[in-house]
């Protein structure tokens, strides 16, 4: 059953919950998500669209009733416009074909084309943002992917949040350029900080 009903009950609008309620439904269901991903997933996976719509319904499928669909509504976050709905499904059979064919599996023992490809593939999903919500963290969750398969551990993004926010927004919006570097530091900074920490 859905938390955010969309339609209306006997005439009356349903009153959607509280954001944290919702904010920690996801919360709970990604750490799920996550977890049956990682058992499922073997490091010789090449990664499809596909596999992103279904792990975004396997993640929010209990929460909307669109998860794992392609948004058809424009959106945009703090005046930055993502890709035009319209475009979403050839964009994504552009990134599938282009992107994800030549960095999954992702298994290069060069931990300077590791950061590249998770820094390239981050950078332009987010870029696309083919989903009404949770794309940066199904982008997240991608690239946990992949670094398990270049024999990484689980990351921690921590430091892409709080303090760290503006950078992250940043090495996005410079991607739009296909400059990654400043992806690539950060993602250079998050492995450093997570292999240590292993």
């Amino acid at each position: 059953m859905s938390l955010a009903p969309t339609d209306k009950c006997f005439g009356i609008a349903l009153a959607s919950p509280p954001r944290r309620i919702i904010d920690a439904a996801e919360a709970t269901a990604l750490e799920r998500t996550m977890d049956a991903l990682v058992r499922t997933y073997d490091n010789a996976h090449r990664v499809a669209t596909a596999d992103l719509c279904d792990w975004h319904s396997l993640w929010l499928g209990d929460i909307y009733e669109w998860a794992g669909q392609y948004r058809r509504v424009n959106i945009s976050k703090d005046g930055f416009p993502f890709a035009a709905a319209a475009q979403v499904p050839t964009l994504m059979n552009q990134f599938e074909g282009e992107v994800l064919g030549r960095w999954t599996p992702c298994s290069s023992s060069d931990r300077r084309e590791v950061v590249h490809a998770l820094a390239e593939t981050h950078v332009e999903l987010v870029l696309i943002h083919p989903f009404r919500e949770g794309n940066g963290r199904l982008a997240r969750v991608l690239s946990t992917l992949m670094a398990i398969q270049a024999g990484l551990p689980l990351l921690d993004f921590r430091s892409m949040t709080g303090a760290g926010k503006l950078a992250y927004i940043t090495a996005i919006q410079t991607g739009l350029d296909k400059v990654y570097v400043p992806m690539e530091r950060l993602f250079e900074q998050i492995i450093e900080e997570n292999v240590r920490s292993s």
